[in-house]
C-alpha cells in the first residue's frame, strides 16, 4: 500500500458527509400510511369516511364519532405474516417474518339527549381517544447474487472524489480497503484481478407508526355531524442491514489479487413524534344515503436517527505497510451517532359516500387525495449530533422528493351484509403510485380485505383479514453512473388478522 492508513488509527477523519442523512425514500415512508383501525373498519376495506360509528372512523373522518348512539370501549390486537421476494441481478431469493401488533385501543363516551328532549337542534356529542396503528415496517429482505463487475460493491468504493466521500468511505480507508490521493478515493491496483463477486444483504426492518387520537364530534337534527381529531403520531423504525462480498477464485488461481472478502453492517434506530388535526363533517339527507368529508393538515414530527456500521475486510495475500508491518485483515467503525431532524408529511382529503340498505347492512366507498411531493425535510434546532459534524443541506433531497413524487388517489371500497346479530363485511382499496417515473415498475398497493362480526346488545367481536400487495425498489448503493445503481426488484405480500372485541355501557 502506498499510503500510510495505519496513521489514522480509530479516527475518521476524512471529510465524509453523513452516511445516514435523509433522502427522498425516508419522506415517503413515514408519509405513506395504510390502513388502519378496528377490525370492522379494516373489513370494509377502510371506507369508512361516510359510514361512523365506529373508533376506527375517527383516522379518516372524525364526524363519524357523531353517530355513536352508545359509550363503548374496544380493543384489537393482531397478527401479521410479511413474505418478500426479490429479483437481483437476475437471480431470485425470498425470506418472510411473522409479527404481533396492537391494532387499535380505544373509548368513546357518548352523551346523546333523548329524542323527545328538543331545547336545542344539537342532539348531542362523543368525545373518544385512543390509539390506531397506521404503518407497518416489518419485512425481512434479501438477496444473494453474482453482480457485473460495473455494479458490485468494490465499484462503489473506486474513484469516490474527495467531496462525495461518505462514512462508508472512510470505513474502506480505515479497513486498508482504499487509497487517497488528491482527487479522491480508489481501489489499488493490486485489486484489479479480482473477479466477480458473490455478494449477499440480508435486512431486518421493524417497527411502525401509531396515531394517538382524541376526537370530538356533535350531531345536529340527527342530519348533520361535524367533527374534529388531534393526532399524535409515534414513530419507531429499526433496520439492520448486513452486506456480504466474496471473491471465490483462489489465491492460486488468482494471484493478482489481494481481495478476498467483505462484510458489511449497518444499524439504524430512527424515533420521533409528530401531530396533526382533522376535521370532517357527514351529511345525511335521508335514511339512505350519506355523504363524508374531511381534511387532514400536514403532520409534524421531530425524529432522531441513531445510526452506526462496522466493516471487516480480509485479505488473500498479506498487505504490508510502508513500516513494515503486515496484516492480513482490516476493520473500521462507526460508532453510534444521533442526528435530529423534523418532517412535515403531506396534507390529506378524503370525500365518501354511503348507501344505507335498512336492516340489511350498508355499501361505503372512499377517494382520499394526497401529495407525496409536497413532503419536506429540516432539521431540528434543539438537537445536535454528538459528533459535532454539520449536517449536510437538506436543500436537494427536498427537491429530490418534488421532482420524485407525485400526487395520488386512494380509492377504498366496502360493505357489510347484517344477518340477524352476525355481521359479514368485504373490501378493497387500491393505494395509488406516489412515484411520478413509474414507466419500470407499478409501485401502487392493493388492499383485499374481509371480515365477520357478533353483535350483541352490550357486546361486540369482529374479526378481520387483510392482504395487501406492492411492490418496492431497493437501491443498496449508488454508483457514480446512475444507469449502473443497482436496483432490487422487490415484491411484498402480507396478510394480517386483527379481532376487536368491545363493550357498550
Amino acid at each position: 500500500m502506498k499510503n500510510l492508513k495505519y496513521y489514522l488509527a480509530a479516527a475518521l477523519l476524512g471529510p465524509a458527509s453523513y452516511g445516514f442523512a435523509q433522502s427522498a425514500s425516508d419522506a415517503l415512508r413515514f408519509s405513506r400510511t395504510q390502513i388502519g383501525g378496528t377490525a370492522r373498519t379494516l373489513g370494509i376495506g377502510g371506507a369508512s369516511s361516510a359510514v361512523g360509528a365506529d373508533f376506527g372512523s375517527i383516522l379518516t373522518n372524525p364526524a363519524g364519532l357523531g353517530l355513536f348512539q352508545r359509550s363503548e370501549i374496544s380493543f384489537s390486537p393482531g397478527f401479521g405474516s410479511s413474505n418478500i421476494s426479490t429479483q437481483a441481478f437476475g437471480t431470485s431469493s425470498s425470506d418472510s417474518r411473522n409479527y404481533l401488533q396492537v391494532g387499535s385501543l380505544g373509548i368513546a363516551f357518548s352523551g346523546r339527549r333523548p329524542d323527545g328532549d328538543n331545547p336545542t337542534p344539537w342532539r348531542g356529542g362523543t368525545f373518544a381517544f385512543g390509539l390506531n396503528r397506521i404503518n407497518d415496517f416489518n419485512q425481512n429482505l434479501r438477496y444473494s447474487a453474482t453482480p457485473p463487475l460495473d455494479q458490485d460493491i468494490l465499484e462503489r468504493l473506486n474513484n469516490v472524489p474527495l467531496d462525495q466521500l461518505t462514512i462508508l468511505d472512510d470505513l474502506a480507508y480505515e479497513a486498508l480497503l482504499t487509497e487517497r490521493d488528491d482527487e479522491g478515493a480508489y481501489i489499488p491496483g493490486d485489486y484489479d484481478a479480482t473477479g466477480q463477486l458473490t455478494q449477499r444483504e440480508t435486512i431486518q426492518r421493524s417497527g411502525g407508526q401509531t396515531q394517538f387520537d382524541f376526537g370530538y364530534a356533535n350531531s345536529y337534527q340527527d342530519k348533520l355531524y361535524v367533527g374534529g381529531a388531534i393526532g399524535i403520531v409515534s414513530t419507531r423504525y429499526n433496520v439492520v442491514s448486513t452486506l456480504t462480498a466474496t471473491d471465490p477464485a483462489a489465491p492460486s488461481s488468482a494471484p493478482g489479487t489481494a481481495f478476498a472478502n467483505l462484510n458489511l453492517r449497518e444499524n439504524i434506530q430512527t424515533r420521533g413524534t409528530g401531530i396533526n388535526a382533522r376535521l370532517g363533517v357527514i351529511y345525511r339527507p335521508n335514511d339512505v344515503l350519506r355523504l363524508g368529508a374531511s381534511v387532514q393538515s400536514p403532520t409534524y414530527s421531530q425524529l432522531v436517527e441513531t445510526y452506526s456500521a462496522s466493516l471487516d475486510v480480509a485479505y488473500d495475500t498479506p498487505i504490508t505497510l510502508p513500516n513494515g508491518s503486515t496484516f492480513s485483515s482490516g476493520n473500521a467503525n462507526f460508532p453510534a451517532e444521533d442526528l435530529g431532524y423534523t418532517l412535515t408529511s403531506p396534507f390529506r382529503a378524503t370525500g365518501g359516500a354511503a348507501l344505507v340498505l335498512g336492516k340489511y347492512g350498508f355499501v361505503s366507498a372512499d377517494a382520499e387525495y394526497v401529495n407525496y411531493g409536497q413532503a419536506r425535510f429540516g432539521y431540528d434546532d434543539t438537537d445536535t449530533n454528538s459528533s459535532g459534524v454539520d449536517p449536510t443541506d437538506l436543500g436537494p433531497t427536498n427537491d429530490a422528493i418534488k421532482q420524485q413524487y407525485q400526487s395520488t388517489v386512494n380509492l377504498r371500497v366496502g360493505g357489510e351484509l347484517r344477518l340477524d346479530i352476525f355481521r359479514v363485511r368485504a373490501g378493497f382499496a387500491h393505494y395509488g403510485d406516489p412515484y411520478k417515473n413509474n414507466s419500470r415498475i407499478d409501485r401502487s398497493q392493493n388492499f383485499y380485505t374481509g371480515g365477520l362480526g357478533l353483535r350483541q346488545k352490550n357486546f361486540f367481536l369482529d374479526v378481520a383479514g387483510v392482504y395487501s400487495s406492492g411492490n418496492q425498489v431497493y437501491t443498496p448503493y449508488e454508483l457514480a453512473n446512475p444507469q449502473k445503481t443497482p436496483a432490487i426488484d422487490v415484491e411484498d405480500k402480507r396478510f394480517t388478522t386483527t379481532l376487536t372485541a368491545g363493550f357498550l355501557f
